[in-house]
């Protein structure tokens, strides 16, 4: 298995944010982190990450767990997107992309920034301030930074989240298109469950911290006898 996600918790206080969860994710596959706010998946992102330090529990690469593994190969191998995390706002975009290029080691990042910058139709405002961005604008820099090392694991947290149809569409598109050109795999927090049924090859259901389900939108709706994955995320999240 590519990462595995063993009895993995972190406790603030005594309150489990995230209690004991296990999963597995394969090499090139998309999970969708699915569950009501405050369930535990930015927490699991942020362990992933080694953001937030477990209270027990590990996260497995190849094998090997993700602790033992020096910060350079992490950031060689990992990367991250949320609307909920802002680039620097007083740098032009960039600035930021440089930045973020040179944080991560890019190779010929001048080429890098250019190629992921024309794809996400960002080079008209390369710069203006982040922080004066449209949202749409925002998150499609964020994507590019969560792409500028050519990630093999992409770590999206809710990153359609308030768009507007027409910029949410463009970003799933690119995702999808981007993902049968390169081989990674994504692990996508997301409360739009078209957007999940739509990028997704299985799916986690949380709740309190907990896993309470998981299988592919397919086996979840007919398991729970429901006729769409929302139906199925709102009978699981009042249960």
């Amino acid at each position: 298995m590519f990462i595995e996600i063993k009895k993995l918790s972190k406790s603030y206080n005594g309150y489990f944010a995230v209690d004991n969860i296990n999963f597995n994710m394969e090499r090139d596959k998309t999970i969708g982190l699915l569950g009501p706010n405050g369930c535990g998946k930015t927490t699991t992102i942020g362990m992933m990450l080694g953001l937030v330090t477990p209270t027990s529990g590990a996260i497995v690469l190849e094998n090997k767990n993700i602790n033992t593994f020096k910060r350079d190969e992490i950031l060689k191998r990992f990367n991250f997107a949320s609307p909920y995390v802002e680039l620097p706002k007083k740098l032009t975009v960039i600035q930021n992309l440089e930045i973020y290029g040179r944080l991560y080691g890019v190779d010929d990042l001048k080429t890098r920034i250019n190629d992921i910058a024309s794809d996400l139709d960002i080079k008209n405002f390369f710069n203006r301030k982040t922080g004066e961005l449209s949202s749409g604008q925002k998150n499609r820099v964020s994507l590019a930074k969560s792409l500028i090392n050519k990630p093999e694991i992409l770590l999206l947290d809710e990153p359609t989240a308030s768009l507007d149809p027409d910029i949410g569409d463009f970003v799933r598109n690119y995702i999808q298109e981007y993902k049968k050109k390169n081989k990674i795999t994504i692990l996508l927090a997301s409360h739009n469950m078209s957007e999940v049924e739509r990028l997704c090859d299985s799916v986690i259901m949380m709740k309190n911290g907990k896993i309470i389900d998981n299988g592919t939108c397919v086996e979840l709706i007919k398991k729970h006898g429901r006729n769409n994955l929302e139906e199925t995320f709102l009978k699981l999240a009042r249960s």
